[in-house]
């Protein structure tokens, strides 16, 4: 028998549900399996024995391990050991491979105590030198304990390494002879010579049931049988004609009864849990139907395999039947992929046609895998479906790749995603147009291997695209918002997910054994060893968990200080901010510390690695280590705190936010400075806000030469007093300040409860000084300049004189028939001045003036 898988879907199904059940089973297992290692045995000659007053942690039968890991050997050196032998061996050798490594902690505990004894004796004498003789002997009787319980750990890893060679051996032949029956070549399945061997086969298997069945008709046990069975016969064929013929009919009314009913927001998460109804429903009656034909015991041994066949290959029918409908849906309400109507219609058929293909070849291979067929029948008889699959594989191939999107220039994710189309569909039809090529030369396994996995592939990435949508769409029911969700972070983490689950499938699909998947997996669980420090992926997945829920706890902590504990104190704002900070900086030092000692990662080993990168780290990341101790300080002398108003390098805004590194300012045009936290411990800050909220104001004023200065004074001084927020005691203060080049220069000094209303109220004192200014008669001045031009009257005179030209040239036109404009000479452009000629120079006292 092949050791390639005829049909990708169904293996591959059964084999990622093994996959997924297998833990399960193996915790569930009551008894041992033979070969498999036990607690209790006799104890190989040589073993190590037990300390006594110590008990043993695992007892392992080291002769039962020694017989399993000689006829492993024995097999590896027979060519002509089945596949199956060397399997079964495989999974004998798994379970004493986990046993022997559990066998390796041995003593641990009591092992780890005696190295601190006998380090607590100090380190031992050099050559030459002696120690207390009461010293000496404890120190030998500690280091014998010692060699005594490590003996049956340096075993147990002794056989962990035969055991984890014999397996990778196994793999290693197995899939040679994978790879060996995946380019056998048959015999043509195009030679008309080979075709009637094939039919005698068919017409052998068709007779043989035929016959079975007559001969069971007249047997009377057989018929007494019937009889009995009549009832329950009727019932289960009743049940599975009104499934299957009404099954799929009545769940399609459902669904599109609770479209019609409920809201938008998650209808086809409901519709497409509802549609599942649509695989169950006939699946159940095919099973059923099944059941029913074998009660009427009517059937021999090769009719009842066809029939335990059958419901596999109704349920593979009605899969494909479902996710051509959830893919190439009727509406347009929903489109997952983008055709024409009638590009979904062929799509649900090619789907339909898929679906039909693998239910007959999984009846075909159930029918013919337990016979001893030659090369050359076998090659004839799976030819038409490969080639028929092929056919479909092309034309679904086309569809994919007719399937349009926005420009892929305009958003790069759905060009992203329509090149991988493109790729996919490609890639179709090209394994579409070799495998029946291969098949027709002879490489059926090889054939079989490309157009079934490729097929079966395309509808799981189908199913996982249809399952990233649902978990949209339930995202998007939590949280009530459907175009929040479909930007959101979450589905897409989730998703990814989901594609990393289907790789075990995609590989048990593509010919890969369910031995291959565990084995990476132990590997990826037992991790790799760095100098004497082991590293496992599991012990950074407990790290990382246990540091999350530090986080977390940190969070809450946080909430519960913001929230319920600070504001019950008299502390300030900015002191609740620094204490926030403070508790979340300590949570997250103790998640990770907690985190690392309880994965028990060892960084021991990195400490002098550490010590060669921390001074050219340290040169390198300065300024930031320093922005990080500026920060520790910022929140704890707290001399800027967030919602105060200060000014740094010429920058004034409002503290929004203290970070670790920097902190967020906030000016007055709304716009986010981000000043190091460096600039604001080492440089010079103005903090308005920093104690109170009160600060002083000053308004400049000028008035006009000749203006009472008590009066303005006294003006000013009540406009001062008058503002709501300006502070009485001290009092506003009027000053008069200078004699300036154009007015007398006042200023109004006034100190506000709010400095944080600067703006308006020297907006409103502006308005009313302009006010009472006017009503006062008092003049505001503002900048004049006198322009005096000498030698006005020459001037004047050469105006009047080009006036006059321009007026006797108009007169000459009109007596000639021309105009002014015609008959006026054109400009010259002027040319160079001579050089000992300045610009201003021939146009005497003119071209002057003087301001």
């Amino acid at each position: 028998m092949s050791l390639l898988p005829r049909s990708g879907l169904p293996r591959a199904l059964i084999l990622a549900l093994l996959l997924a059940v297998a833990p399960a089973l193996s915790l569930a297992q009551s008894g041992p399996t033979p070969g498999a290692p036990t607690a209790a045995g006799p104890s190989q000659p040589g073993a190590p024995a037990a300390v006594p007053g110590v008990p043993a942690e695992q007892e392992l039968d080291y002769p039962t391990w020694e017989a399993v890991a000689a006829q492993a050997e024995t097999a590896l050196e027979d060519t002509a050991a089945s596949a199956a032998g060397l399997d079964a061996l495989r999974a004998q050798l798994v379970e004493w491979r986990s046993s022997l490594l559990v066998a390796q902690g041995t003593n641990s505990a009591r092992i780890a105590t005696l190295r601190q004894q006998i380090t607590a004796l100090g380190p031992a004498p050099a050559e030459g030198q002696t120690e207390a003789d009461e010293i000496a002997a404890r120190r030998a009787e500690l280091n014998g304990q010692l060699v005594r319980l490590q003996a049956p750990g340096i075993a147990a890893e002794e056989a962990y390494r035969r055991a984890d060679g014999l397996i990778a051996e196994i793999d290693r032949t197995l899939r040679e002879r994978q790879a060996d029956a995946l380019l056998q070549l048959y015999p043509t399945p195009m030679n008309p010579a080979n075709w009637p061997e094939a039919a005698r086969v068919v017409t052998g298997v068709t007779s043989g049931i035929w016959a079975e069945t007559k001969r069971r008709w007249s047997t009377p046990a057989a018929n007494e049988t019937l009889v009995n069975n009549l009832p329950a016969i009727a019932l289960l064929l009743l049940t599975s004609i009104l499934l299957i013929w009404r099954g799929r009919p009545m769940v399609e009314r459902l669904v599109a009864r609770i479209k019609k009913r409920w809201s938008v927001r998650g209808v086809r998460v409901a519709m497409l849990v509802l549609s599942l109804g649509q695989i169950v429903a006939p699946g159940v009656g095919v099973i059923a139907l099944s059941h029913a034909l074998r009660l009427t015991g009517m059937f021999g041994i090769n009719g009842t395999v066809l029939l335990e066949a059958l419901p596999a290959a109704g349920i593979l029918l009605f899969t494909a039947v479902w996710l051509g409908a959830q893919l190439f849906p009727r509406d347009h309400d929903f489109l997952p992929i983008k055709l024409s109507d009638e590009g979904r219609a062929e799509g649900r058929l090619m789907t339909a046609l898929y679906g039909i293909l693998l239910a007959v070849n999984a009846l075909r291979l159930a029918m013919v895998d337990h016979l001893t067929l030659s090369e050359a029948a076998r090659g004839v008889l799976a030819f038409p479906v490969i080639l028929v699959a092929a056919v479909l594989l092309v034309r679904i191939g086309q569809l994919i790749r007719q399937t349009d999107g926005p420009d892929t220039a305009a958003d790069d994710e759905v060009g992203f995603r329509n090149r991988i189309v493109s790729l996919l569909g490609r890639g179709a039809v090209l394994i579409g147009v070799v495998s029946p090529l291969l098949a027709a030369i002879g490489y059926i396994p090889a054939a079989e291997a490309m157009v079934f996995p490729a097929a079966t592939s395309l509808g799981l990435l189908g199913l996982v695209y249809i399952l990233q949508i649902v978990v949209t769409d339930v995202y998007a029911v939590i949280i009530r918002n459907d175009e929040g969700a479909r930007n959101a972070l979450v589905p897409v983490l989730v998703g990814f997910g989901l594609v990393l689950a289907a790789l075990p499938v995609f590989a048990l699909i593509w010919g890969a054994r369910l031995a291959d998947l565990t084995e990476m997996w132990t590997r990826l669980r037992e991790g790799f060893t760095l100098g004497e420090t082991r590293i496992s992926p599991t012990d950074f997945l407990y790290f990382a968990v246990l540091f999350g829920l530090g986080i977390m706890v940190t969070r809450l902590f946080q909430g519960a200080l913001r929230g319920s504990i600070l504001p019950r104190t008299s502390l300030d704002q900015g002191a609740r901010n620094a204490v926030i900070s403070g508790a979340g900086y300590v949570g997250v030092f103790l998640a990770g510390l907690i985190a690392i000692n309880s994965a028990g990662i060892d960084l021991s080993g990195l400490a002098i690695v550490a010590g060669a990168l921390s001074v050219g780290i340290g040169f390198g990341l300065q300024n930031i280590v320093s922005n990080f101790v500026s920060g520790i300080i910022l929140l704890i002398e707290r001399p800027v705190s967030e919602g105060d108003w200060i000014e740094v390098g010429g920058v004034q805004g409002k503290v929004k936010s203290i970070s670790v590194r920097s902190t967020r300012i906030e000016t007055f045009d709304r716009t986010d400075v981000i000043v190091p936290n460096t600039d604001l411990v080492a440089g010079q800050v103005t903090n308005w806000t920093h104690f109170n909220l009160s600060g002083r104001l000053i308004v400049p004023v000028g008035v006009a030469y000749g203006s009472d200065t008590r009066k303005v004074t006294r003006v000013l001084q009540e406009i001062a007093e008058a503002q709501p927020l300006a502070i009485l005691n001290p009092p506003p203060m009027v000053v008069f300040m200078a004699f300036g080049a154009d007015s007398m220069n006042f200023e109004i000094r006034v100190i506000l409860r709010d400095v944080n209303f600067s703006l308006s109220v020297r907006s409103e004192i502006n308005h009313q000084i302009a006010k009472r200014f006017a009503e006062e008669g008092i003049e505001i001045p503002f900048a004049q300049s006198d322009v005096t031009i000498r030698n006005a009257t020459e001037i004047a005179g050469l105006l009047r004189m080009l006036q006059g030209g321009g007026v006797a040239a108009e007169a000459d036109a009109k007596a000639d028939g021309t105009t002014a404009k015609d008959s006026a000479p054109e400009p010259k452009p002027p040319g160079p001045l001579p050089r000992d000629q300045s610009p201003g120079e021939g146009l005497g006292d003119a071209g002057k003036g003087e301001t």
